[in-house]
């Protein structure tokens, strides 16, 4: 079992460098950011860009890996956004996962002014962004007429430092992106699908695992070498509200399947409201034993 940390890119670089070396030398295998503009209750809240913010990041670590949890086509095109990618692989020297998502409906989807989409149209765009991302990660020259997106002799050089390309976690709680993940991604990423209680929440989990497992066989792949990630956060509690919980969460996670398991670092309030005192814990005496 590896285990992530988020991040999420609210403090001034004086106050977030810190944090990034801290996780590093807490032990936690990656560290990652949100990529949204603005984010639920925090959208009125001081807020700043992943890359920008990871680049910092791997200027001031040197073997966490890092990444996005998530990266979505609501604000981002996949011409542009390969060449952001290219350039925090080589920053980090190949230590660059990119999480990536279908976005959601939120203040994202709705700041440029775009037109509200169906939950068709996203998954059919969230498809096309995948599958040009990897084409350009991956071909010297690339052009693509597709329905959300186009490129016109888009270049690679110089290229990932990570062959062939970096790694793709893809989110997926329905049938259409996990088919995505099995084809196109490196690891699965979930959220679960809601549940009003805890063991609701565990149960549609492990739900969820058992589909992903199918969509594998479907296309072929075996299941066991496609890493899982499970972002424990989106359950009723709270990972790191204490030392017990996150033994808990790590035990469950391990029996569905689960090779990572993906928390927050606490902040002062809701969302993620906890002490940090509770990972300098779990640093000295879980993580070395995973």
């Amino acid at each position: 079992m590896r285990v992530g940390i988020v991040i999420l890119p609210e403090h001034r670089w004086w106050a977030a460098e810190p944090l990034w070396r801290m996780a590093e030398e807490y032990g936690f295998d990656h560290a990652w950011t949100y990529d949204h503009i603005g984010w639920k209750s925090l959208v009125d809240k001081p807020w700043f860009d992943a890359v920008p913010t990871l680049t910092a990041a791997a200027t001031v670590t040197s073997t966490i890996r890092l990444g996005t949890l998530v990266a979505s086509p609501n604000f981002r095109h996949p011409v542009q956004f390969a060449r952001e990618l290219t350039a925090l692989d080589d920053i980090s020297d190949g230590r660059l996962t990119l999480g990536v998502g279908a976005g959601g409906t939120g203040f994202d989807a709705q700041v440029l002014g775009q037109d509200e989409l169906s939950a068709e149209q996203r998954s059919e765009r969230f498809g096309e962004f995948v599958e040009l991302l990897d084409r350009i990660l991956t071909h010297d020259v690339t052009d693509y007429d597709g329905q959300h997106f186009k490129a016109v002799q888009a270049r690679r050089a110089p290229g990932c430092v990570q062959l062939p390309r970096i790694p793709f976690v893809v989110a997926a709680n329905g049938t259409a992106s996990m088919r995505l993940a099995a084809q196109h991604g490196q690891g699965w990423v979930t959220t679960g699908r809601g549940g009003d209680t805890e063991e609701a929440w565990w149960q549609r989990v492990a739900e969820l695992s058992l589909r992903f497992t199918d969509i594998c066989h479907e296309h072929g792949i075996d299941p066991l070498r496609v890493p899982r990630y499970l972002q424990a956060d989106a359950a009723p509690e709270f990972t790191l509200d204490s030392v017990e919980r996150f033994r808990d969460v790590i035990g469950r996670a391990t029996e569905l399947g689960f090779t990572d398991v993906i928390t927050h670092w606490p902040r002062n309030e809701s969302p993620y409201a906890g002490s940090e005192s509770t990972i300098e814990e779990i640093a000295t005496e879980i993580l070395p034993e995973l």
